[in-house]
């Protein structure tokens, strides 16, 4: 009698009737649902959530960093994203690392590109919000100036982080506090952050004119104010390419996402300037094949959802770039035909030995032209952890799905802002035959990627998760594990991991270790063995493994009316919702 009664997950299933919230942390849930609460629609809440992330979890998210926005709006059932990324200075210069650096991107102050959160943020309140800045930042000026409770994941991160956070004297006194990384449930305190968030909110109340001038007088304050002095002043200082044109002239870009159908679902996803499309490319991929008959998590499934992600993973390579300076064939990429070849690619008895070849031009309909080279690396690298996620539905049915990143461990903060610009220039390359080879004013390809998925008149699903590389693969699971499984969104968040690493990873050093994969402890040493046998080179992760992603979901049931939200234990989030 007792089993009958068993929790089947280790979150509880939570539902609402009204508004909901999930996301990588539990403090940001509580954020965006409080400002659900005061009135706030769902761009308020993210928005609002979104700023705390870049306080709670400066170890791999910050205000100064990158904040890719994806949202759909109920009423005029449009889907839109905001890039939420910026481009390299216009000093930059890929020679400079190919001459001082041996071709890498190393961590230093060069790698710095122009953050974008801040005008991420405000583009998205002033367009489809109703608060004002100040309203929504109120709790992460809050979080920053009180203290917080560390959480365990950032004492691990940190710890493995002391020698990069030592490079640089004003990081070291904000995140080793009293000198050494904080524990866990310490009290961690962001005041310069805070303070610097609170000058936005002041110069955006003292602003003359309506919301939209306030509003734009906030992002003044960093973009072009005391802010942005502060920054080009510490880049001048110290060898670093940032200018004042350089942020006076940044903008996001506000644009129409790809879409893609997976049965009777719509998945919209990022383009290609972010690594959003992989997603997109391996579900029309696997929308040809029969994954029910292969059974949940079975060696044929893993196999052949590993082999479809390689396919996916080998035209982001080839081909996925900035599309203001790169002509990437997204249309072609996602066509019947080409998709239909690149199924015939995968074979059920067999792994690739190596990343499969990319889509030739000819096959994409293109010029003839060069392909960059994947060399194999001897040893795999972990990637650097960076990236946090929320997601809400509010009581009008706007969904809003976004995943902040750049973490401030790793790039120098600039003394007493609390501030570090955005070190994704870490996911350029400087091979000039590279789609994503950095350029000025040109975006790094960047792995953040949130997403939105809408079923045929049953339900609306925001959804994402941190990761790095392993972002779309844990996306797809977990979308699978709904679309194809039938399972609950806690459920199927909290199912077991895998993740493949047959591909160049985004990140500096941009490591390939051909036939690699990932499984968490909780699979069998019979399905290892399996995929062992049909070429997988296996690797085992704990057994609920905070690299395997921390995916997140609220889904709105358009027949019931009902949500209900999922996040997962692998990292400290969060749901919020009635």
């Amino acid at each position: 009698m007792a089993d009958r009664h068993r929790m089947p997950t280790h979150h509880p299933r939570i539902f609402g009737t009204r508004h909901m919230v999930a996301s990588a942390n539990y403090l940001a849930a509580q954020t965006a649902f409080e400002i659900l609460e005061a009135g706030g629609n769902a761009i308020d809440a993210g928005v609002g959530a979104g700023i705390a992330l870049g306080v709670l979890q400066c170890e791999y998210v910050h205000f100064g960093g990158v904040a890719p926005i994806m949202i759909h709006l109920a009423e005029t059932g449009q889907t839109v994203s905001i890039s939420g990324l910026g481009p390299w200075p216009k000093l930059a210069s890929a020679a400079w690392f190919r001459e001082h650096q041996g071709g890498r991107i190393l961590s230093n102050i060069k790698r710095c590109v122009i953050p974008a959160a801040p005008d991420s943020w405000i583009t998205a309140l002033e367009r489809y919000g109703t608060m004002s800045f100040g309203e929504v930042a109120a709790a992460a000026i809050r979080f920053g100036r009180e203290g917080f409770g560390a959480q365990s994941i950032s004492a691990e991160i940190m710890g493995e982080s002391v020698a990069s956070i030592s490079q640089w004297p004003q990081n070291a006194a904000i995140y080793l506090p009293n000198g050494k990384p904080p524990a866990a449930g310490q009290r961690f305190f962001q005041t310069d952050l805070a303070n610097s968030i609170q000058y936005m909110a002041d110069q955006e109340k003292s602003a003359r004119g309506d919301r939209a001038a306030g509003l734009n007088a906030a992002r003044d304050a960093f973009y072009r104010g005391d802010i942005a002095r502060k920054i080009v002043a510490y880049h001048k200082a110290n060898d670093g390419w940032i200018r004042e044109d350089d942020l006076a002239e940044f903008h996001v870009d506000v644009e129409t996402p790809l879409a893609v159908r997976f049965g009777d679902i719509t998945v919209h996803g990022c383009r290609p300037w972010c690594q959003g499309p992989v997603l997109l490319q391996t579900l029309r991929i696997l929308d040809g094949i029969d994954l029910a008959a292969m059974g949940h998590n079975t060696p044929a499934y893993i196999h052949t959802l590993i082999e479809a992600l390689k396919l996916a993973f080998a035209d982001r390579h080839a081909y996925y770039g900035d599309p203001k300076f790169v002509d990437v064939p997204m249309e072609a990429l996602l066509s019947d035909a080409y998709t239909a070849g690149r199924r015939a690619r995968i074979d059920p008895a067999r792994a690739w030995p190596e990343m499969p070849p990319a889509g030739t031009p000819a096959e994409l309909g293109l010029v003839p032209r060069d392909l960059p080279a994947a060399v194999p690396d001897k040893a795999y690298a972990e990637p650097e952890p960076d990236t946090s996620f929320v997601c809400v539905i509010d009581r009008h049915g706007n969904a809003f799905s976004a995943t902040p990143s750049d973490g401030a461990l790793n790039t120098p903060v600039i003394p007493g802002t609390g501030i570090a610009p955005s070190s994704r220039g870490m996911q350029s390359w400087t091979d000039p035959a590279h789609p994503a080879c950095l350029a000025p004013g040109k975006r790094p390809r960047l792995t953040p990627s949130p997403a939105i998925a809408r079923r045929d008149g049953k339900w609306t699903m925001p959804f994402g998760t941190p990761g790095n590389d392993v972002q779309p693969q844990a996306m797809l699971q977990v979308f699978l594990n709904m679309a194809v499984f039938g399972m609950p969104p806690q459920e199927a968040i909290e199912q077991p991991r895998f993740a493949s690493s047959s591909f160049p990873g985004s990140s500096d050093p941009h490591t390939y270790t051909p036939r690699r994969m990932s499984l968490e402890r909780r699979f069998t040493d019979e399905t290892a063995e399996a995929l062992g046998r049909l070429g997988h080179d296996v690797n085992w992760w704990r057994e609920w493994e905070w690299k395997a992603g921390c995916v997140c979901a609220v889904v709105k049931n358009h027949e019931t009316g009902m949500l209900e939200g999922g996040a997962d234990v692998r990292r400290p989030g969060g749901v919020r919702g009635w």
